[in-house]
């Protein structure tokens, strides 16, 4: 995690990001959070997460599963393993009865809008923390 609030703060400046998190939103079955390792079990490469989300906030309903923490490791980046991992949470937010995939990202960030995008993200509503900046982009797909 150290790693990707790095990555925020050479993209956006300041301290990385600030959307609050609790762990315990992400046990299952109201969300996940997963590495994945290299061949070797050790080494891991990336992570990503989802939790659950009501529609108590503006853009989000009942049922939406929220995109978090996706990040794979500058020396692993382009093997797919970002797209593996999408799909992967995608299945477990939909195993859990999760209906729709949200996410927030940032407009610093085209290599995540273009793997969204190909997989059938579309632009929603601005939801969490970042929904009153310019720079940020949310998009959500039917699960």
């Amino acid at each position: 995690m150290d790693e990707v609030q790095l990555e925020y703060q050479r993209r956006y400046g300041g301290e990385g990001d600030a959307t609050v998190l609790d762990r315990i939103e992400f046990e299952p079955p109201n969300g996940v959070f997963a590495v994945l390792y290299d061949g070797d079990g050790a080494t891991p490469l990336g992570t990503g997460a989802w939790r659950a989300q009501e529609g108590g906030e503006v853009g989000l309903a009942d049922g939406d599963a929220e995109l978090k923490r996706m990040y794979t490791r500058e020396a692993a980046r382009g093997r797919g393993l970002a797209r593996r991992m999408l799909r992967w949470l995608e299945e477990d937010a939909r195993r859990a009865g999760r209906r729709r995939m949200v996410l927030e990202t940032g407009d610093q960030q085209p290599e995540a809008i273009a793997l969204y995008l190909s997989e059938g993200y579309a632009p929603i509503v601005k939801f969490g923390y970042y929904r009153e900046y310019d720079s940020s982009i949310c998009l959500g797909k039917a699960l």
